[in-house]
């Protein structure tokens, strides 16, 4: 079957591709291999000009990369921009901390004496070939946020992404090699995700990373597993966004903040606010401005710049929004604005900014992540309901929580079952910043020290006296 990409927008089918035959993967793989063996005799500083020379070709191809990201999966041309922009600045920052943050450790000798030793070092060492399995919603950033660290410490990387976006993984397969990365190091494969499990038991495969479904999530854990292969998963996500009466003075910065973490990337956000949980003492006066501002929200063509909120990206995307919205309202549920296809655009694969109230845990929406521009609402009466609330979820990979008392903070960082906490402000992923869930939002971290070192063979040098 051939691989599409299809403007969301519109409907309309942009290019086809043919997959990759099992030749062609064949010989990737053993590219890929060879590469690893160049590649990892470089030294950080080689690594490093190669990594700015990609960043600087991204930046000089800001705009072009933008326009394909929102042909092929809708969110905003501002926002692909800003994507662009956000990955490029990721490079260069492995590029300057890269070294550091595999730098040989040390322990004190006295530490090690009592084993024989007169010194040991750790050492981070590369793996070797990673292959990683990425998704639609951020065709740039997530494979930049897996490949960066990977090839700044050393493996080579093979990327099947998702099919919708052919002409992102593409590019991306290109960018590497034209910045100067020996041929092999990074390469796109082009194939449908039944070729994935062949390609990661392949013995030349080192590991993998996975950013996608539940379903995908458990399919490459199995395999990989199986072969006894590490692996980095970052699923799903159903993050609450907390309203405390105690942020009452900044219930507009609040509201505002809700707002984006819903709608940002067109609602297609595993890190996106879903479940809004607000204090009873405030819950009145937030729902209002809140439903104010989600109706004023603008629903149109991703390229125009007075548009906020573009298409879902798959027509099935749009359809499984729609079974979730209408199984809760079907149970009781009441939209306070949206709950269907915008009348004024009959065209390609939109849904009205949408605030469901009155969820109970009848409804599949309160358990299932809804991957568009829908909110829930809630109301709890106290601090202990919000944090039994916020954890009431087969998910956890961030936190948003608004409140300015100490003691709430310290409790919410402690008792939330989440990757991330974030007061006072909206979830965001940074290069610093190790970035990953807990339960069926995934396990380990990418980006920081811990990304980096996650395709790393830690390995303990011992010296005898």
């Amino acid at each position: 079957m051939p691989i599409a990409s299809v403007d969301p927008a519109t409907g309309r089918t942009l290019e086809t591709f043919e997959p990759m035959d099992a030749a062609a993967v064949e010989e990737r793989v053993a590219k890929a291999a060879r590469a690893f063996r160049e590649h990892r005799e470089t030294d950080f500083a080689t690594r490093a000009a190669l990594m700015r020379a990609a960043a600087d070709l991204l930046d000089g191809e800001r705009d072009t990369i933008a326009r394909t990201m929102t042909a092929e999966m809708g969110k905003t041309f501002a926002s692909a921009r800003a994507e662009a922009a956000k990955c490029a600045k990721a490079m260069r920052w492995y590029a300057d901390h890269a070294e550091e943050l595999l730098a040989d450790e040390h322990p004190d000798p006295a530490d090690v004496a009592d084993s024989g030793a007169e010194r040991a070092v750790v050492r981070y060492r590369p793996l070797g070939v990673v292959l990683a399995v990425m998704p639609w919603n951020f065709p740039l950033w997530q494979v930049v946020r897996f490949a960066a660290p990977a090839l700044m410490a050393g493996n080579t990387g093979l990327l099947k992404h998702a099919s919708n976006v052919p002409r992102t993984a593409l590019y991306l397969g290109d960018l590497f090699h034209r910045a100067g990365f020996a041929d092999g190091c990074f390469q796109t494969l082009l194939v449908g995700s039944g070729a994935v499990e062949d390609v990661l038991r392949d013995p030349r495969v080192a590991a993998a990373t996975l950013t996608g479904s539940e379903g995908a999530g458990r399919a490459v854990a199995a395999a990989a597993g199986d072969a006894i292969k590490p692996t980095v998963l970052e699923l799903g996500g159903s993050d609450p966004f907390v309203v405390m009466s105690s942020a009452a003075a900044e219930l507009d910065d609040a509201v505002s903040t809700a707002v984006t973490a819903r709608v940002q990337n067109n609602g297609q956000s595993c890190i996106a606010a879903k479940r809004f949980i607000v204090h009873e003492d405030v819950y009145d006066a937030f729902a209002e401005r809140f439903v104010r501002a989600m109706e004023r929200l603008t629903v149109g063509d991703p390229m125009d710049d007075s548009t906020d909120v573009g298409p879902v990206a798959t027509e099935q995307g749009r359809a499984d929004l729609e079974e979730l919205v209408e199984d809760a309202l079907s149970r009781g549920a009441a939209a306070l604005c949206g709950g269907g296809r915008p009348a004024a655009l009959p065209d390609g694969w939109f849904y009205e900014p949408t605030v469901l109230a009155g969820v109970t845990d009848a409804m599949r929406i309160h358990r299932e992540e809804a991957f568009g521009p829908v909110a829930t609402l809630y109301r709890v009466p106290d601090l202990d309901a919000a944090v039994a609330l916020a954890n009431d979820t087969p998910f956890g990979l961030s936190s948003n929580v608004w409140t300015r008392d100490a003691d709430e903070q310290r409790r919410f960082a402690r008792d939330l079952e989440a990757g991330g906490v974030f007061f006072n402000g909206m979830t965001a992923s940074h290069p610093a910043l190790p970035f990953g869930g807990v339960k069926r939002s995934g396990y380990g971290r990418e980006l920081s020290a811990q990304g980096i070192r996650a395709f790393c063979n830690v390995t303990t040098v011992w010296f005898g006296r």
